[in-house]
């Protein structure tokens, strides 16, 4: 079961990540298809099933945020990418502060995906 779980989940994390990048591109070209109705719920259904799959999973594994360490920078990542996410598609005011804060985002992403394959807060620290 937990292997099912985790294979939810980590698909869901991919499909999530395509989903944010192709809005971003298409945030960027002032693209009409962001207007699209099924681009505006798809997202959130994934990230729900993402969100889900991942509490799911800490339960299963018995490891929590606040108690091990990488969950918990994990945790806090996702809050800055939601953060970054929001103003990269709905608050930025200006087309070069939602740039900038798309490619914040993926950063953040590409941190918290490294944190979960290390199962440390710090997955480059051993690169320096």
């Amino acid at each position: 079961m937990t292997a099912l779980i985790k294979f939810i989940h980590v698909s869901t994390v991919i499909l999530s990540y395509a989903l944010f990048f192709t809005r971003g591109l298409w945030m960027i070209q002032d693209s009409p298809a962001l207007r699209r109705r099924w681009i505006r719920i798809v997202p959130h259904v994934v990230d729900t099933l993402l969100l889900a799959s991942g509490v799911t999973l800490a339960i299963r594994i018995r490891q929590y945020p606040l108690v091990d360490p990488w969950l918990t920078a994990k945790l806090i990542g996702l809050l800055v990418y939601i953060a970054l996410g929001l103003v990269a598609l709905r608050l930025g005011r200006r087309r070069s502060a939602r740039i900038a804060a798309w490619v914040g985002a993926q950063a953040v992403f590409f941190y918290i995906v490294a944190v979960a394959v290390s199962r440390t807060p710090l997955p480059f620290a051993s690169m320096f």
